[in-house]
């Protein structure tokens, strides 16, 4: 239980429930406030003291990445492999698709000007972000427990049988 195979597989576990966590958290707390009236909701980001999540995402996903990276390195040998770069492969589809939609869509809203008109085209590209971000929140659920599923595994190289 206590092997580096293991322990490192369990803080990839943990740092990659922890981003689910924290998409979770966005999506209670803070998408519905910033997507309700946009640009008049979107004060939230802007200013001295506006919410900016970015140092959080930005430390995350590199640490999570390490850990996925190594874990799977170092059950290479076993069974857990699969699981792990399962896992892994969906976790790269996310961050790419990230970069590519919708950090650019979100950066794109929240940066428009403050205005006390509500605008109709700004809050439905709001809410198709909101549900296109909800979906690629069950895809990371989906990859934590395959992650998950992993531990279940042994650690011990696996040794073929001659039949």
């Amino acid at each position: 239980m206590n092997s580096p195979k293991t322990l490192t597989l369990i803080f990839a576990c943990i740092a990659f429930i922890c981003v689910i966590g924290a998409g979770v958290y966005e999506h209670i707390a803070v998408v519905p406030r910033w997507s309700s009236a946009p640009p008049v909701s979107l004060s939230m980001f802007q200013g001295q003291y506006g919410l900016n999540p970015a140092p959080f995402w930005q430390s995350i996903h590199p640490v999570t990445l390490l850990l996925l990276v190594v874990s799977i390195g170092l059950n290479w040998k076993n069974s857990r492999k699969r699981f792990i770069g399962i896992c892994l492969g969906l976790y790269g589809i996310i961050i790419l698709v990230t970069v590519l939609y919708f950090l650019p869509e979100l950066i794109s809203i929240v940066t428009t000007p403050f205005t006390e008109q509500v605008d109709e085209s700004l809050r439905n590209r709001a809410r198709t972000w909101e549900i296109l971000s909800l979906v690629r929140i069950f895809v990371m659920a989906t990859g934590a427990c395959i992650l998950l599923f992993s531990l279940t595994k042994s650690p011990e190289k696996q040794i073929k049988q001659l039949v």
